[in-house]
């Protein structure tokens, strides 16, 4: 069975929203993981985004990359230019991916313009891991 890391500054938006579709899109076909450089917890948007899209992320938890260090990945997917670039070394022959995703904890305006943008970035995301499964696991 594959292994599969996506790796974000924080641990919080981004990662935990790719985690949960290539669970979706991947089911057996892998196990996956999701970590940052830093553990900024899951931010409560991007529950909520990937809620209306009927995906559950509600019990994901936010990790820090070190306590992965010791699994060997196939495949290590960044998905924001922070992680890609302060990436602690990690030991490992996975396969390195990056997409650098809109960071929609960023986002401005009021609570559904803010919402909007956190389901704009689930969707890119959501094709991104569609893709990958496609491409690489199936």
């Amino acid at each position: 069975m594959k292994k599969v890391l996506v790796l974000c500054t924080g641990n919080s938006c981004r990662s935990q929203m790719a985690e949960g579709y290539l669970r979706h899109f991947a089911g057996y076909k892998a196990m996956i993981y999701s970590a940052g450089i830093e553990t900024h917890g899951v931010n409560p948007k991007a529950i909520e985004a990937m809620k209306r899209d009927s995906i559950d992320i509600s019990a994901h938890t936010s990790n820090n990359i070190n306590k992965y260090m010791d699994i060997d990945f196939d495949f290590v997917i960044t998905v924001c230019d922070n992680a890609k670039e302060s990436c602690p070394y990690f030991p490992t022959k996975a396969v390195k991916l990056h997409h650098n995703f809109p960071d929609p904890a960023k986002a401005t305006g009021n609570d559904e313009e803010v919402m909007q943008q956190f389901c704009e970035v689930r969707d890119m995301i959501k094709e991104y891991a569609r893709k990958f499964v496609a491409d690489y696991l199936d």
